[in-house]
């Protein structure tokens, strides 16, 4: 069920080839590449391999100051990395431009290019819905001339379908061909719709053709009158065989703050209303507050949304009440990988009594299946609305979601290590390079801590590995043969190199970019063991890789 079509090529970190934090000033960028071009400057190393290594190493950190030392630069690298200094779009930004608003630009065109990305791979556009009547499971009918059988009856009451395709003519034009079917109680009916929409200064423009009962004509348009005010409004003729029915809508909206905007609409013809709605939307939650005048139904309604996103998953309440009855709702949508999700939803009103809406969204196709338990409010039945879809989910989540998650998961990072794999051995000969760079620099730091009893790095490893206590270069397989072990790497020299003034800093992102080092188990969890001595006492400690470090630390130092 993962999304996750492809992970992006694997990209230079040009803090971490620094050893800055992302705040990092101009002169903290400015003193790292002087520290780090006087280890690898060429001039230095001679006329042989090592001046050739040398200069490798010396050009990328070169280029990761040109990038951070440029406020245009790193403005778009902040936003879209790498290949963001390369972005199509470019062209289009002034280069006179300030670096928030080169950000601001270059996000817009990365959010421009997502969508236009998963429109390409998921039109056209759909929406399903089966009724289910299953109230034959709660209140049987008992008749004594009909056999209602052992096992409660289930039948589709209803289904609808409506499909849509886009075809941009333009960049300002586009068509769009809809089409629906409706099926109810044995009573069928269906429609299509093709609209051409053009986009013009401060809103758009819509023309629409289509027949169901009968021929319709429409238009609607909408545009920006104020900055925080925008008007829609549409018209439309239904033709019947002896009359013409005018519809006319109309929509003021108005932008009360950053999140919450209010609406007035007013429908006639075919349905005639008033509505007024006050509508909050925020990263943590949404809710929606709406009363409307109509015929044949007046109604008030309420609705809040808890956005729980680390975790994937909203929650959401709903109360509606007015001339049709009472109806309340509770439900969860949990979102299953990147365009997928599936929501539950238990409906309790009088006289709709009790019903179980499932939904599973896949990008834009909608499954909807309204599950009828009961004409009337049964505590079984609100239990078992409750209860089964959870159940269910966690099942389907054990034995079907998780290893599907799990199997494309290292499908893609397969794909990824093959994609790389010449960027990969690159890295790995860099990292060793660096290292057979750092002797001198090696000795001299190591001298000085010795003799101001400061930060000595004892052994320093990094890879994937379980039990910290006992992770070593080598392994031993089920032979007792000893070998080196793969998923780990030896960090100890260019970490002490890295120690100023007995102490030791890293920030915030991947350990396998900082000098010295590279990804010895590429996709997996890494982690960074650190054994050192300080003021004459041995510690360890164990960090993750995009975990900051700081030593010593005292708080979390264990005593070998």
């Amino acid at each position: 069920m993962d999304d996750n079509d492809e992970l992006d090529y694997v990209e230079e970190d040009f803090y971490a080839t620094l050893n800055v934090p992302r705040t990092a000033t101009e002169e903290e960028i400015s003193k790292a590449y002087r520290s780090w071009s006087r280890v690898f400057h060429p001039d230095k190393h001679g006329n042989g391999k090592n001046k050739e290594k040398a200069e490798l190493l010396f050009n990328r950190t070169k280029k990761a100051y040109e990038v951070l030392s440029d406020p245009h630069q790193r403005a778009i690298y902040d936003s879209l990395g790498v290949k963001g200094l390369e972005t199509e779009g470019w062209e289009i930004v002034h280069r006179t431009k300030t670096p928030s608003e080169i950000r601001e630009e270059y996000e817009r065109l990365a959010r421009d290019r997502e969508d236009r990305r998963l429109q390409q791979k998921t039109n056209p556009r759909g929406n399903i819905s089966v009724h289910i009547n299953a109230t034959d499971f709660f209140s049987r009918y008992d008749d004594e001339f009909y056999d209602s059988g052992l096992l409660p009856s289930i039948e589709v009451s209803g289904m609808s379908m409506s499909q849509s395709i886009e075809a941009p003519l333009s960049r300002t034009e586009i068509a769009t061909l809809a089409g629906s079917l409706h099926l109810q109680n044995g009573v069928g009916s269906g429609s299509f719709l093709l609209s051409g929409k053009r986009l013009i200064n401060k809103g758009w423009f819509e023309v629409d053709c289509g027949a169901g009962n009968g021929p319709v004509l429409g238009a609607k348009g909408s545009r920006n009158i104020t900055n925080r005010i925008f008007f829609t409004g549409g018209t439309t003729f239904h033709f019947r065989p002896n009359s013409i029915i005018p519809g006319l809508s109309g929509t003021i909206a108005v932008q009360l703050d950053k999140h919450t905007l209010g609406y007035l609409t007013y429908n006639a013809g075919l349905q005639n209303s008033m509505s007024t709605v006050v509508e909050r939307n925020t990263e943590k939650y949404h809710y929606n507050l709406n009363a409307t005048l109509g015929i044949p139904h007046c109604y008030i309604a309420a609705t809040y949304t808890r956005k729980l996103v680390e975790q994937g998953l909203k929650l959401r309440i709903a109360v509606k009440g007015g001339t049709f009855g009472v109806l309340s709702e509770c439900g969860a949508e949990k979102k299953v990988s990147k365009y997928s999700a599936v929501s539950a939803t238990v409906c309790v009103g009088v006289p709709s009594g009790v019903t179980l809406k499932i939904k599973i969204i896949r990008s834009t196709q909608t499954y909807l299946f309204p599950i009828h338990l009961s004409d009337e409010i049964v505590p079984a039945a609100i239990f078992y609305a409750t209860v089964t879809p959870l159940l269910t989910y966690f099942v389907l989540k054990k034995m079907l979601f998780d290893p599907m998650n799990e199997a494309t998961k290292q499908k893609n990072i397969e794909k990824v290590k093959e994609t790389n794999s010449a960027r990969m051995a690159e890295k790995r000969r860099e990292a060793e390079s660096a290292i057979a760079l750092m002797g001198a620099l090696y000795g001299r730091i190591c001298k000085e801590e010795r003799k101001s009893d400061g930060l000595l790095i004892v052994s320093a490893l990094y890879g994937k590995f379980n039990d910290a206590e006992n992770v070593t270069l080598e392994e031993t397989d089920e032979m007792g043969f000893i070998s080196h072990n793969p998923f780990v790497i030896d960090v100890r020299i260019p970490l002490q190199c890295l120690v100023k003034d007995s102490q030791l800093t890293l920030y915030t992102s991947s350990k396998s970019e900082l000098p010295g080092f590279y990804d010895p188990c590429f996709g997996e969890e890494k982690q960074l063991k650190i054994d050192y001595e300080y003021r004459n006492s041995a510690h360890s400690s164990v960090f993750g890789d995009a975990e900051e470090v700081h030593l010593p630390a005292v708080s979390s130092e264990s005593s070998a």
